[in-house]
Parts: C-alpha cells; structure tokens; sequence
C-alpha cells in the first residue's frame, strides 16, 4: 500500500482549521458582555423609592394669623386643607423631607395690637371661637419640636429675634366692660424668642402688687422682667420646648433637660385672667427685606 502524502496534508489542514474555529467561538463566547433586561424595547431601571414625610399635628384646636390682609385669619375647618389654600400656601406649609409644617412670615400686615407680622398659630379651645379659654388654676400644659432653620439679619449683621411660643392673657367679657376697653385683649405672660442662636424667656412683672383687681387687669398695670437666657445653642437645628402652666406657677422645659420655674406673687396674681396658648412665627422687626421661616415637627397641647 502506498502512503498518499498530498491526501493526509489536506486532511491534516482541515482539522486544524476546525479547531482554530472552535476555539475562536469558545473565546466569544466568555468575553460577551450580559445583556440589560428589555422590556417594550427599551432598557427598564430600577424605580427609585422618594421618602415622604408629613407632620403630625392636630389643626382641630388652633387658628392662624398671616402678614397679609388686616390681618387675615384662618379657622377651622378651613385650616385643615393648609395644603390646597391658595391663601395660606406661602405662608403655612409642609416640607415632605423632613416631615415639618413651615411658618413664613416677613414684615407686612400687623394685629392692632402689635407693630409686627406674623404667621402664628392661636389655641381655639372651642373650635372656630375665641371666647372659651382657660386659666392657671385650670392648667395648661403645650409641648411642641421644632426649628429656626432661615432668619434674616439686620444692617449690623445680627440675626433678628422670632417669637416661637407664647402664653396670652384675654380678658372675659365681663372685665372689658368693668375696665371700659374696646377689646378682650391682655398682655402676655410668656413669650419665647429665638434669640441669636439661644432660646430666650420674658414674662410680665405686676408693677404695684398692692393693684386692686380691677386695677390689675389694665395692660399698663404690668412691666417686663429682665428676661432669662436658657444655656443651651440651638442654632438652626431642631428643639423641643414645653410649657406648663398650673396655679401660681409656670415652668419651661428646654429638651428636657434645663428648666426655668416662675413661682411667686406675680404669677398668683395672673390668675385672675383667662389664657390661651400660641405657637409659630411671630418676626420681631419692621426691617425691610427682613423674613423668617420656623418648622414644628411636633405639636400638642392639653388641659
């Protein structure tokens, strides 16, 4: 038998090439990047999830006053739909990031018994009226978290002061005739500022403590303490402050933790009015350009 040299070239040729093609295909194979999900013929992505947050207060009980109209007042229900009034939306707010109700204000329209604005809750213990109200003997107790996250400055460069919490004296019906005023309004036993960072206290003084009753309900029968400087910074970052009032004493609770007690004649004395919390944005300045923003996380009150 003869060897066919040029048959076995040809064979050997080929098998060569079958492997060289089979191992070129293996090669593609591992080096084929993985093909994206498609659906509808276009690349789907992951969907991203938004955290929303809103706050968890309880409207039923208060009323808010706006910088704007003379001044224009919100009650409930119409406070309830905060969100959809067109009149109340640049005032009074949500902020879903964080879960805050926001209280803008800037100087504009003021309460005739004031020089400056506001956009500031007002207790309503009865619904829609301002005539039911409550006094230290009864007790009241507000407890609210929140922050000063933007405050204007003034030409010196200092931050203006917000008044964020407030007790309001009213008089009854009875004791503005018996005084012979035009309204029922009384001064204030307490006001909280923002002040520059640090929460501040102020409360009224009676100037004579030998005043009759009926001498002690004139606005002017009263003065202003020295005021009191809670320790603590705040800044702009969240705190939670609570007031509670009970016969003849009235205390305020910074983060639970520093406290300032008022116990003595001036607040026996105050008894003789009726009161009713107040809580927002209340900007201390007439300053043009001048404007705050104050977020309530939380906010309650109870008697």
């Amino acid at each position: 038998m003869f060897f066919n040299f040029e048959r076995f070239s040809i064979l050997f040729l080929c098998l060569c090439s079958m492997s060289l093609v089979s191992c070129q295909k293996d090669d593609s194979v591992t080096d084929e990047p993985e093909t994206p999900v498609v659906v509808g013929g276009e690349e789907q992505e992951e969907p991203v999830v938004k955290d929303y947050k809103l706050p968890e207060i309880d409207l039923s009980n208060w009323k808010v006053t706006l910088p704007v109209g003379n001044p224009s007042e919100v009650e409930p229900p119409e406070i309830f739909d905060y969100a959809t009034n067109e009149n109340l939306i640049p005032f009074m707010y949500n902020d879903s990031t964080d879960g805050s109700l926001v209280f803008y204000t800037y100087p504009e329209s003021s309460t005739a018994n004031s020089s400056y604005s506001r956009t500031e809750l007002r207790e309503q213990m009865e619904p829609g009226s301002n005539d039911k109200n409550w006094t230290f003997k009864e007790g009241g107790r507000m407890r609210g978290t929140l922050a000063v996250p933007e405050i204007s400055r003034d030409a010196e460069g200092d931050f203006h002061r917000v008044i964020i919490m407030q007790i309001h004296g009213r008089l009854t019906n009875s004791q503005r005739e018996l005084i012979g005023e035009d309204d029922n309004n009384a001064p204030p036993i307490l006001k909280i500022y923002w002040d520059d960072g640090k929460v501040r206290v102020k409360t009224k003084i009676l100037k004579n403590l030998n005043a009759s009753e009926e001498e002690i309900l004139h606005t002017s029968a009263w003065g202003d303490d020295e005021g009191f400087n809670f320790s603590e910074r705040v800044d702009s970052d969240p705190f939670t402050l609570e007031i509670i009032a009970s016969e003849g004493k009235m205390e305020i609770i910074l983060n639970d933790d520093e406290k300032m007690i008022y116990e003595s004649i001036h607040m026996e004395k105050w008894n003789v009015f009726e009161n009713y919390f107040k809580a927002g944005n209340y900007l201390v300045t007439t300053d043009e350009n001048a404007f705050s923003k104050v977020k309530f996380y939380e906010l309650e009150v109870t008697h």
